[in-house]
This record gives structure tokens, C-alpha cells and sequence, in this order.
């Protein structure tokens, strides 16, 4: 997908193909449930989770993949182990199918995130 014009999150979902929809959807919600305080805005064409001005998280539906963008180097340290059989890159997980996106992982990188403010890649 192109950077995306959309306004909010939701514009932003109805522009992402139809088969990568509920994937993208059930993201955010993730994102939503675990990231309180958090304001959910549009950066860079894409998803983001901001907090004090500072992006933490984003994710976007590339033209090969399903992205998960994880700024916080702390969190990626903390959880090497389990990021390392993973589609990594620097801060960006990468999903090739749909049901390949790890929700626990997601889920408990998420957690670790909102737990404390830490400074951003």
C-alpha cells in the first residue's frame, strides 16, 4: 500500500486491501486495549500510538507484508529472545500472511511499551 492520505485510523482501515483488513483491525485493537493514555493518530501515512508527542508503535499494511513498527530499543532489548526467530528489521516486524502475526507477542511488546516511557529510536 502507498503512504495513505487518510485522516484517522479508520479512513486508513477502509483503504487497506479487504483480505488484510481484519488483521489490521484486530492490531489495533490490541493497541487500543493495551496502550491507555496513548493518543492514536496518523503518522507517516500509517497507525501510530503516541505518548507525550513521542511515537512508540505503528503498524501498516505493506505492499509484502503486515508491519509492526516498535520504536523503544529498551523493549526490543528486553525482548530479544523471543524477537529473534522473527521477520525483523531494525524496529519493524514483519508478517508476511495475515495469520502469521504473533497477537501474544504483539500483545506483550504492547504491555512492556505502556509500562513505562522510555526513549524512542
Amino acid at each position: 500500500m502507498v503512504r495513505s492520505e487518510a485522516g484517522d485510523v479508520a479512513g486508513y482501515l477502509t483503504e487497506v486491501p479487504e483480505g488484510r483488513r481484519a488483521a489490521l483491525a484486530g492490531v489495533r485493537a490490541l493497541c487500543l486495549e493495551e496502550l491507555a493514555g496513548f493518543d492514536e493518530v496518523m503518522a507517516y501515512g500509517m497507525p501510530a500510538y503516541e505518548r507525550d508527542g513521542a511515537c512508540e508503535i505503528a503498524f501498516a499494511s505493506q505492499k509484502q507484508y503486515i508491519s509492526f513498527y516498535l520504536m523503544r530499543d529498551d523493549v526490543r532489548a528486553a525482548f530479544e529472545e523471543r524477537l529473534a526467530g522473527q521477520d525483523m528489521g531494525k524496529g519493524c516486524l514483519r508478517f508476511r500472511k495475515a495469520e502469521d502475526i504473533d497477537h501474544d507477542l504483539l500483545r506483550d511488546l504492547l504491555r512492556a511499551t505502556a509500562a513505562r516511557p522510555g526513549r524512542t529510536c
